[in-house]
């Protein structure tokens, strides 16, 4: 094994986390669809997305490294929301968490000399200052435009993602 079982554990973990913000995703994908905002929806549909594709990473590397995969059970999402803002807020409060927890990942990793696992990790280390940075601008634009504008948030998703939007069984 090229992982020890402290490192294994901690993988485990984090792909709970990555699922669960999976869900959270979805969720909150569901709420904007709900409320007839299809470019807000599609962009959580496409985090959702993501984020699976973030835990099945550490699965795939679990995998290769001869571990032992071991997924957590996961907590419900919240999946009611008073605000667009409250909604993204959350959003930007998770990324902000998983980025502590990955950094976490790669201090143990460092600490027991992996150098494959934090090889590993630092895809992830600038990805997480990508979402940051990207909920934190659509954060600061949802402000911008207040309750009353999010039509507006809908036109700049619309411009910046230059896609159409997704649904949840399209989303990829």
């Amino acid at each position: 094994m090229l992982i020890s079982k402290k490192i294994n554990d901690a993988i485990s973990q984090q792909i709970g986390n990555e699922f669960g913000a999976a869900l959270q995703y979805v969720a909150i994908a569901a709420h904007f669809d709900s409320e007839a905002l299809p470019q807000l929806a599609a962009h959580f549909y496409g985090q959702a997305a993501e984020e699976r594709d973030h835990a099945m990473k550490f699965v795939k590397f679990l995998v290769d490294t001869d571990g032992k995969v071991a997924i957590p059970a996961i907590a419900a999402p919240k999946c009611t929301f008073k605000t667009a803002e409250e909604a993204v807020q959350l959003s930007l409060n998770w990324e902000v968490e998983v980025t502590q927890q990955i950094h976490a990942l790669v201090d143990l990793a460092k600490k027991e000399t992996n150098y494959t696992t934090d090889n590993f990790l630092q895809w992830f280390v600038k990805e997480q200052l990508e979402e940051v940075s990207s909920m934190d601008q659509l954060l600061k634009v949802l402000q911008r435009a207040g309750e009353g504008g999010l039509l507006r948030v809908e036109e700049y998703l619309a411009r910046h993602a230059g896609a159409k939007p997704s649904t949840p069984d399209t989303a990829s």
